[in-house]
């Protein structure tokens, strides 16, 4: 159970798609960056935003990904988290590493929205690629094969048979 007192939550959108990293019992680390807007804005009128990495833990007895199979770049999102100290030592020096683990996930876009912002960005990535193919140089003819010549080797030779 979690200490309430060391849990935080925030609302942003994510930066990127959620990477996924297989742990060898089959559990899952899934990294993902968020934007997340400051309370306040600058001079100009601008509101600042923090881009805060986060990791969470999906066990092996989890289908797939679980929640963040559903979860794209761009989609807003709230995360109830807790900082973790891991502390280590590399090249003989000791390294205190913060890491902002997720505890829950919750989606505030409908799906239809979510879906249709992804389809947006697939169909973006298929016209470049096609633009991509039509700008590369065609593809070089493959040169004749060699005429075949006698082998020295006899097929009594071969460990398998000729037909």
């Amino acid at each position: 159970m979690a200490n309430p007192n060391s849990t935080a939550s925030v609302i942003g959108r994510l930066a990127n798609d959620p990477k996924v990293f297989e742990n060898r019992d089959g559990s899952k680390k899934v990294m993902l960056t968020a934007f997340v807007d400051r309370d306040y804005t600058d001079r100009q009128g601008n509101r600042i935003s923090d881009a805060l990495p986060f990791e969470a833990f999906v066990r092996a007895e989890t289908q797939g990904t679980g929640p963040f199979a559903h979860v794209h770049k761009g989609d807003l999102v709230a995360l109830s988290y807790e900082p973790r100290l891991n502390c280590y030592t590399k090249n003989g020096a000791e390294v205190f590493e913060l890491k902002l683990e997720i505890q829950n996930i919750s989606f505030l876009e409908s799906r239809a929205t979510t879906q249709a912002r992804l389809a947006k960005r697939v169909t973006k990535a298929e016209g470049q690629n096609q633009n991509l193919r039509a700008q590369a140089p065609a593809p070089v003819a493959a040169a004749a094969p060699a005429a075949a010549y006698a082998s020295a080797v006899q097929d009594e030779q071969l460990p398998f048979t000729t037909a």
